[in-house]
């Protein structure tokens, strides 16, 4: 099989991909949450909950990852799960349509659209990050992850203005008929990207990985657990979880923290989040350009930038608690840009890591350790949006003071930060093993157990 470096132009049209995964994710993530809320007047608390379960179906992500190792090719696990998302997506549009109609039916509908939408992106997106994991040369890693997020970024905000545009003015059957068509769109983006990036492979090698395959084929049970017994997947894996908990714990508190402690008013806030944005969109550029250019990019400096991203992260959240208390005085905007410049980097960083991890240690697992990671990021931005504002109520009723309440939290997340930047710092890993996988392993510390 060709398994030659992908070029920079290949990497963009990977970028593509992710760019049309991102265009069904935002509608549903964005549009029909303002929708259910809005125009239907629901509880916010339900597209709250159909977001959740989106993020929690991805616990199924070591699974397509396997998958993908199976098959020994990522671009069928990529097409097949850009058109389950895609399915998803209008069944989405057509489950708002009906809760306007019959309420119970149609959040009946949306749970099966929002799980399809969530098992289509762990199949299309662990398979995409396994594929540039295999296919990217080692110094264009970070790089390559710095044009595949910026072009999902691109893929949100074209996708979000557009949409805004053709919704006006509102009925469901047009939000039905744009929904369809940016799924119709997203599926022939991605396939035409995809053509001919990976080759099938010739008929001899097809043969010889048959006959590998069948001497030594392992379940998905016996491969996760002896993926985690490597340390570097274990202590990469808590990593992520506590870093991407941070990253998203702040993402519903930070409006309402600066229109109850600074007197921003909604216009102002939607310009501070463009603020945030624009800051990690300068942290991906920076993070990926210099180690791009770097003579020796290695894992040490990837630990380096993820590192100082976390730390500088956490300082940022000290500076928002500062801001609680100093107020006006404070360099707000400063430090709100700042924040999203250092969360820009330290994730860029990390997801190059991620892509060098994921090739050390036991042959053919690229898949499911790209499937753990992805797992554990999920989970954690699930849980982020949900543990930040519950922790701010609490720590309302406790202090009796939103401002301290917002502080607080942003407190425990600089912590975690710092945790975060502990963890990447003594991640050490080890050297790929080049002997085949045994099926005797070990029973302790298996992430599935034997008997479940």
């Amino acid at each position: 099989m060709n398994s030659t470096p992908l070029t920079w132009l290949q990497i963009a049209r990977l970028g593509l991909v992710q760019a049309s995964l991102g265009a069904v994710v935002v509608l549903t993530t964005s549009v029909l949450n303002r929708v259910m809320v809005i125009e239907l007047a629901l509880p916010a608390i339900l597209p709250g909950i159909l977001v959740a379960l989106h993020y929690l179906v991805q616990f199924v992500r070591p699974r397509m990852g396997f998958g993908s190792d199976q098959s020994g090719r990522s671009t069928p696990w990529i097409q097949g799960g850009m058109i389950v998302l895609a399915i998803g997506g209008i069944v989405a549009a057509l489950a708002v349509q009906m809760m306007a109609e019959n309420l119970v039916w149609g959040i009946a509908l949306a749970t099966l659209g929002f799980l399809m939408i969530g098992l289509g992106v762990s199949a299309s997106g662990t398979a995409l990050l396994v594929l540039l994991a295999k296919r990217v040369d080692e110094k264009r890693k970070a790089g390559a992850a710095t044009c595949v997020w910026i072009m999902m970024i691109m893929g949100f905000a074209i996708t979000a203005g557009t949409t805004g545009r053709l919704l006006d003015p509102f009925s469901f059957e047009r939000l039905v008929l744009i929904s369809s068509s940016v799924s119709v769109l997203a599926i022939c983006f991605s396939f035409l990207a995809l053509r001919g990036l990976e080759p099938r492979p010739a008929l001899g090698d097809s043969l010889e990985k048959k006959v590998d395959v069948n001497q030594a084929r392992l379940t998905f049970r016996e491969a996760v657990n002896e993926v985690w017994q490597e340390s570097t997947v274990r202590r990469f894996t808590l990593f992520v979880f506590v870093s991407m908990l941070a990253y998203s714990s702040q993402d519903l508190i930070l409006e309402p923290f600066a229109g109850t402690a600074f007197g921003f008013t909604p216009g102002q806030t939607t310009s501070l989040s463009g603020l945030q944005h624009a800051g990690v969109l300068c942290g991906m550029l920076l993070c990926g350009f210099v180690t791009s250019k770097s003579k020796n990019p290695n894992l040490a400096s990837l630990r380096y930038w993820t590192v100082g991203g976390c730390l500088i992260s956490a300082f940022a959240m000290f500076g928002l608690v500062m801001s609680g208390i100093i107020g006006q005085d404070w360099p707000f905007l400063s430090t709100v840009f700042i924040l999203g410049l250092a969360n820009g980097a330290f994730s860029i960083a990390a997801i190059g890591s991620m892509m060098q991890f994921a090739g050390i240690g036991k042959e053919k697992r690229e898949g499911v350790r790209m499937g753990v990671w992805g797992a554990s990021q999920a989970i954690a931005f699930g849980m982020g949006g949900l543990v930040g504002t519950a922790a701010s109520d609490i720590a309302r009723l406790i202090l009796g003071d939103p401002v301290a309440a917002y502080a607080t939290v942003f407190f425990i997340e600089a912590i975690l930060f710092i945790f975060s930047a502990f963890l990447s710092f003594n991640i050490r890993p080890v050297e790929r093993l080049t002997q085949s996988p045994q099926r005797s392993l070990p029973t302790q510390g298996s992430l599935i157990s034997n008997g479940g």
